[in-house]
């Protein structure tokens, strides 16, 4: 166990920056080591600042093409499978992930393994291959993921409502990426992409699990050192921002469901450029989500919606805020109307009480500290946050959680939501639709309910 539940909640971020050890290598590669000798595994993981965000158009799911040859042939094991090979000799469960601001890889593996598993990850990181036939394999592959995500009702929607809210950066928010990208990229483009963003001044080299810190260290030496540093890929190439919604937008997809989904999005707060307002959010989420609040009182306790969840997604480059749930079509004009009155009352005195406030902020911090329980798991965490945020937004986060006032989350909500730029959007049967004569101007009328 990483964090002691026992420890008052201040002071978090000391025993963090304690239990979790840094050094930087000359090549400028971040080595965070975070021993936990509770089983005899390791977690190697590789974190770098890489995913959908770095893509443009031309470039559209090609991050998540690149996870997926990640574990193909390079100069060390030059043949097919021989890498997949290697790994089961080693032991190792291992995969790949790949998010809008981060793209990680990681082996977990016993702990006399490690070596190994440190020489393998560092092959596929130094010297991949890019073998066309390997390629045009995983492409298919890839096309596989896109064809079962389209099978879904909900992929049209969700598609059209992040177009709608990340207009022309819609490229850089969607790790899935086009079919048409993905099906005719070339060697020469995951290339690319290894040499611009696959540079150890560009990644996290994550160890966990039962190793010392100093074995930890000397081994990414070892294997690691000569990583050639390459050019900081965002200051000579910065991502263009994302554009900000400027007018209220509509989306109503048709899909074969048994109800309608109702969701409305906002451009919420950079983790970098607003960081106070990115701790209010998450805080706000939770009270308004939390059984027995006003707000899933008066609108799902009160038979108006079957569900209804509030969410912010932290990230660097603007992350969304979603209000979403289930409701019956019939009622779906009043559902909108029923939000906006809600809304609006939730930045008034007293909606949000001391007690609620203290309460959902001890549910948020007993939450981050099961995180930390399970050494892969915690892996994973780190390099998300270090990528996204930095380590030192994530070594404050308890702290200054447990600091939000009633007052921080109506600052939050007054600049992010109430009467900013959205994107209300229905998906619905075609049926439900033409009894409803659903259209857009009715999504964006912002009423009071009666």
């Amino acid at each position: 166990m990483l964090v002691a539940f026992s420890q008052p909640v201040a002071g978090q971020r000391a025993d963090l920056e304690k239990r979790i050890q840094r050094t930087t290598l000359p090549n400028g590669l971040e080595v965070i080591a975070v021993p936990n000798p509770g089983v005899p595994l390791v977690t190697i993981e590789a974190a770098v600042r890489n995913g959908s965000f770095t893509q443009g158009p031309e470039y559209a799911g090609l991050s998540h093409l690149y996870e997926h040859m990640f574990f193909k042939a390079n100069s060390d094991y030059p043949r097919p499978d021989e890498f997949i090979n290697r790994a089961s000799e080693l032991g190792a469960v291992f995969n790949g992930n790949t998010r809008e601001e981060v793209v990680n890889y990681y082996l977990t593996l016993p702990k006399d393994s490690i070596e190994g598993g440190m020489r393998f990850l560092a092959s596929a990181l130094k010297s991949p291959l890019f073998r066309l036939e390997e390629l045009e394999r995983e492409r298919a592959v890839v096309i596989g993921e896109y064809d079962r995500n389209e099978s879904s009702p909900f992929f049209v929607f969700s598609n059209q409502s992040g177009k709608a809210l990340w207009t022309s950066g819609w490229s850089r928010k969607d790790p899935l990426g086009e079919r048409s990208v993905i099906s005719t990229t070339t060697p020469e483009k995951m290339r690319f992409i290894q040499q611009r963003y696959y540079v150890p001044n560009n990644t996290a080299l994550i160890v966990t699990g039962d190793i010392t810190a100093e074995r930890a260290f000397a081994l990414a030496r070892t294997t690691l050192g000569d990583w050639k540093r390459g050019a900081d890929p965002f200051v000579q190439n910065p991502i263009p921002p994302i554009p900000l919604l400027q007018r209220d937008t509509a989306v109503i997809s048709e899909a074969p469901i048994g109800t309608a989904v109702l969701q409305i999005q906002w451009d919420g707060p950079s983790a970098t450029k607003d960081p106070a307002a990115t701790y209010a959010a998450d805080v706000f989420s939770d009270v308004l989500n939390a059984p027995g609040s006003k707000f899933q009182l008066r609108l799902v306790e009160s038979g108006l919606f079957e569900n209804l969840g509030v969410n912010y997604y932290t990230l660097n480059q603007v992350g969304p805020i979603t209000i979403s749930g289930e409701v019956r079509p019939e009622k779906l004009k009043e559902a909108i109307a029923a939000i906006d009155d809600e809304l609006r009352k939730v930045v008034e005195p007293g909606y949000i009480t001391t007690r609620e406030l203290e309460d959902t902020k001890q549910h948020r911090i007993v939450d981050a500290m099961f995180n930390l329980e399970r050494s892969s798991g915690f892996a994973t965490q780190l390099g998300f946050w270090w990528a996204v945020t930095g380590l030192d937004y994530f070594y404050g986060y308890v702290d200054t959680m447990a600091a939000q006032s009633p007052d921080d989350l109506r600052r939050y909500a007054t600049t992010y939501i109430i009467g900013k730029p959205r994107v209300v959007g229905v998906v619905l049967p075609a049926e439900a639709r033409a009894g409803l004569k659903l259209t857009a101007a009715d999504l964006l009328v912002r009423r009071i309910r009666p």
